[in-house]
């Protein structure tokens, strides 16, 4: 449409858009089949048989508007537009030339003949009501088809009868805010609708769009003025589109996506509401739509100043039809002001940021992330600076064995008063340098004394002196005299395990598994029907003379035999766990149980048998670490029995006291007044005297290559318990004020009996040089007894006793 074509609202209620040409025409649109589309028809925009009051003849009379129905100042015409090429010469069809222009005179319509219209679905329709000429019975023009613009039918000047002619109805296409965005530009050519001034209209345009900017800078709506959008085309020649349904006006719901329901306020409601002839839109693809007629519609009550339809920009057909954009927002009112997306958006995203903040600075004020993370306020912070490095060195060194030696009054002077103390009762002991093997301190050292759990200083000396130090105790199952017999032959070692295979001892590392003996025997002697045990390594009683009733079993031993499981505890795990009776028997029947055959008892395996399955123990250093460290009363009898065997004694209590005697005067110590009837000291019946204690120990820990004794006995060394750190000595010793400083330093096997409290070990002086004791204490009270035992040898750590 020319830009200089300004809107205008009929001047009366009536349709005049014929006035003076007597009666009308009516250019109906004849219904065609819904299932065709190639017969078309100009639509019926006015009838002057329509009834008063409805949109087409309103019986309320419009409202005066300067410029628009009531004459306003008269301006200068404006200069003629340049010539331009219609639709069709635009995408490339014949140009036409544009007509001059004409006043326009009423006169009466014509229908094109059916057969003119032809439906193509590739282009927009679009019907153009040239200038007609004054002629009579004139016959529309043949309009001439170009398939590759847009199809037109120019009706062309007629000369009619009448005196004036038909006026100019352009026929755009358009939609309402938010429809479709193939809205169509006005062809070159067109007449103009009124020949008024131009000059206002576009003030009062330029002014909106100045407002327009205004309220967009401002984020708020006027209450109190309603905007219209621009518009570069005649309001009231806009045409909406509405979806024909045959016959019949689309309803509501049957409207496409994205169309209101009802024209907004001051938007002519569309003329397919009502009964009358409806104009009609043709798509490219053949489809026909309702149209807005604005033609002697009566003006709305509030017509706004600015125009509320904004035409959009004309697109050429494509291939593909773009997407549908959003709906327009309606203009703002005074009720519903607009709403500010873009200011609540960023009050949310500012809110989150504040949120995030405040938990990162909660989680930094916690004293862990502060921590991990070192910040200045946290807890752990430097208060100053990091002190310089300190120089380090990666050899250990060994006790010093040169300079100022320890002297018998320096040691006297460091014992002088915890020796005092009267919880010691009768106190014997005596201390010596390994080094150079001088006794420094001596007090009753010569008498034999109960000795208790000490006793094993001298079981293990002589197991090590007697035995060789990778000795495996072993444990068999042979062939019995019948096919489905099997015999479990003991070998003295009571550290194998019951535990399953896979879990280590925790008491005896390195110890054998029952199961293994299982595996062995399912895989070589299948069917097994009877398991017997073989206890005759062992000889004699079971228990040592002066054994108390309740010794065995209890929680630190049982009836002594040549097999058994983890010393007889019914707990593999737990040291003072309760021991259980006849441990060897019950292994038999455990084992049996496991290959699904019944317990024989005992009997004596042939000799020569074949071995079905055997293990062994961890070796003999291992043995006795393990006899040092748990004060182990049933694995020490059996390193006694070792002994006996290994030294032709018969493997019993007696034969094992007599031979750890021998052994030890064979290797040169002095044994005057030792009395043993057992090799774990469970026995009151055991004499030691604290000059022999000494001698082991100081052999065990003097200088390489000075004892010939020293080699073997040094093993024993490695399972004396730390003070406050392992072993007997983990348990309430050296934690009172007097000992603590023993703590980590003293190295000592215990002996405990009711009365007796003893102790034997090494400690490294002030001075470096290790020190070698025995102290015996009997007739004590246990605890208070053993307190006092732990401040006299913690006196001798706290020695300077060059």
């Amino acid at each position: 449409m020319p830009e200089n074509d300004q809107p205008m609202w009929p001047s009366s209620d009536e349709d005049r858009s014929s006035s003076g040409a007597g009666k009308t025409t009516p250019m109906s649109l004849p219904d065609s089949p819904p299932e065709s589309a190639e017969r078309v028809s100009v639509p019926k925009v006015t009838g002057s048989e329509a009834p008063k009051g409805s949109w087409f003849a309103p019986n309320v009379p419009p409202e005066p508007v300067p410029g628009l129905n009531a004459p306003a100042e008269p301006a200068e015409p404006p200069a003629p537009p340049a010539v331009k090429q219609d639709l069709a010469d635009r995408l490339g069809g014949t140009p036409k030339p544009k007509l001059p222009k004409q006043t326009p005179k009423p006169a009466e319509p014509t229908e094109p003949a059916a057969d003119d219209l032809k439906a193509d679905p590739e282009s927009t329709r679009q019907i153009d009501v040239k200038q007609l000429e004054k002629q009579e019975q004139a016959e529309p023009a043949e309009p001439k088809w170009d398939p590759e613009s847009t199809r037109q039918i120019d009706v062309k000047q007629l000369d009619l009868k009448k005196p004036e002619p038909a006026p100019v109805v352009p026929v755009e296409r358009n939609v309402w805010p938010g429809g479709s965005k193939e809205a169509k530009e006005a062809q070159p050519g067109e007449a103009k609708g009124t020949e008024e001034p131009q000059q206002p209209w576009r003030e009062e345009l330029q002014h909106w769009r100045d407002e327009q900017q205004r309220r967009d800078d401002q984020q708020r709506a006027d209450a109190q003025q309603q905007q219209r959008p621009p518009s570069d085309a005649p309001w009231a020649q806009r045409i909406d589109l509405r979806e024909h349904r045959g016959d019949r006006p689309a309803e509501p719901g049957e409207r496409r996506p994205g169309l209101p329901p009802e024209p907004p306020r001051g938007i002519v409601p569309s003329a397919s509401a009502g009964s009358l002839a409806r104009p009609m839109r043709i798509e490219p693809d053949g489809r026909q739509f309702d149209a807005e007629a604005t033609v002697g519609i009566e003006r709305p009550t509030q017509f706004p100043a600015a125009f509320q339809q904004q035409p959009q920009p004309r697109n050429e057909p494509q291939a593909e039809p773009p997407a549908p954009e959003p709906p327009a927002a309606e203009p703002a009112t005074a009720a519903e002001p607009p709403k500010k997306k873009g200011k609540r958006k960023l009050i949310l995203i500012g809110a989150l940021v504040l949120v995030v903040l405040a938990g990162l600075g909660v989680a930094a004020a916690m004293p862990k992330v502060s921590n991990r993370l070192a910040l200045p306020w946290a807890p752990n912070a430097p208060k100053g600076d990091s002190p310089d490095p300190a120089a380090a060195t990666r050899a250990l060194q060994g006790p010093n064995t040169s300079g100022t030696a320890p002297s018998a009054n320096g040691v006297k002077s460091a014992l002088a008063s915890a020796a005092g103390n009267s919880a010691l009762g009768q106190l014997t002991g005596s201390v010596v340098d390994p080094v150079s093997g001088t006794e420094l301190w001596n007090r009753n050292a010569t008498t034999p004394v109960t000795p208790a759990s000490t006793t094993k200083v001298l079981t293990s000396a002589a197991a090590l002196l007697s035995l060789d130090p990778n000795t495996r105790l072993s444990t068999k199952i042979v062939q019995g005299a019948d096919p489905g017999t099997v015999i479990l032959v003991g070998g003295g070692d009571p550290t194998l395990t019951a535990l399953p295979l896979g879990t280590e001892s925790p008491l005896y590392p390195g110890a054998a598994h029952v199961d293994d003996l299982v595996a062995q025997v399912k895989k070589s002697h299948p069917g097994v029907k009877k398991v017997q045990v073989d206890l005759s390594l062992f000889k004699g009683a079971t228990t040592a003379p002066g054994w108390a009733a309740g010794d065995a079993p209890s929680t630190f031993a049982t009836q002594i035999s040549s097999v058994m499981a983890d010393s007889g505890r019914m707990d593999a795990k737990n040291n003072n766990s309760q021991r259980i009776a006849n441990a060897g028997s019950a292994l038999a029947g455990t084992i049996a149980s496991k290959l699904s055959a019944s317990a024989g008892g005992q009997a004596t395996a042939p000799k020569g048998a074949k071995v079905l399955a055997e293990v062994k123990s961890a070796p003999l250093t291992e043995l006795v670490s393990d006899t040092m460290e748990l004060s182990d009363d049933v694995l020490a009898e059996a390193l006694a029995r070792q002994v006996a065997l290994a030294n032709g004694q018969e493997a019993s209590f007696a034969g094992g006291a007599a031979a750890t005697i021998k052994v030890l005067k064979d290797h040169g110590f002095d044994v005057s007044g030792t009395e043993l009837s057992d090799g774990s000291g469970i026995t009151t019946l055991n004499r030691i005297p604290a000059k022999l204690l000494t001698q082991l120990m100081a052999a065990a820990a003097a200088p390489e290559g000075k004892n010939p004794n020293t080699a073997k006995l040094r093993a024993m060394l490695a399972g004396l318990p730390v003070a406050g750190g392992s072993g007997t000595l983990a348990d309430k010793r050296f934690d009172k004020p007097g000992s603590q400083a023993g703590r980590g330093w003293v190295r000592a096997k215990t002996g405990t009996l009711t009365g007796v409290n003893t102790l034997a070990g090494v400690v490294l002086d002030q001075d470096g040089r290790v020190l070698v004791f025995a102290f015996m204490s009997n007739g004590s009270d246990t605890d208070a007894g053993r307190d006092a035992l732990d401040v006299l040898a913690t006196g001798l750590r706290k020695c300077g006793c060059g």
